[in-house]
């Protein structure tokens, strides 16, 4: 049983939504679509989906709260082909954070907020070695910045 699942608030489109992730990630589906009568924002529509085997839930209640790219979900890939095509899926009308392209941590990497404003991180599974490095002197570096600029935080785990 998964203990933590992601909510995301959406104004409308929860359904629309969640039918997009469903079409982008392999092993995905949608569990369950429901209603809730009277609640602050009116009648709220419910989804319940799957991702990769990973739990999701999305609400449509209304303009209350809006998705930003603070908080990301990370897509880790095998291959490169598997990184550009869920590139391709979740770019359009999308806003580019970081493009995807080779950075001196990964051969692929991307940074999307997609057309639903779902921020999502692009990552073939080697991401994670370049703060394992030298985690006391990278991580800083990259809180420190606005924009994440890769060749900083390669210099500060060479140091």
């Amino acid at each position: 049983m998964q203990k933590i699942i992601p909510h995301l608030w959406f104004d409308k489109e929860a359904r629309q939504a969640a039918g997009f992730y469903t079409s982008v990630f392999d092993k995905a589906k949608i569990n369950s679509v429901s209603t809730i009568h009277d609640t602050p924002s009116g009648d709220a529509e419910s989804v319940q989906f799957q991702i990769m085997g990973y739990e999701f839930m999305a609400i449509s209640a209304g303009p209350y709260f809006l998705l930003n790219p603070s908080i990301s979900f990370h897509a880790r890939t095998r291959t490169i082909e598997e990184a550009d095509r869920l590139w391709s899926k979740l770019s359009p009308e999308g806003k580019i954070m970081m493009a995807l392209g080779e950075y001196p941590f990964s051969r692929r990497y991307g940074w999307v907020q997609d057309k639903f404003g779902v921020s999502w991180q692009i990552i073939p599974e080697n991401m994670a070695e370049l703060m394992a490095k030298n985690p006391e002197k990278t991580t800083p570096v990259m809180l420190g910045m606005k924009k994440i600029i890769i060749a900083d935080m390669v210099k500060a785990g060479k140091t």
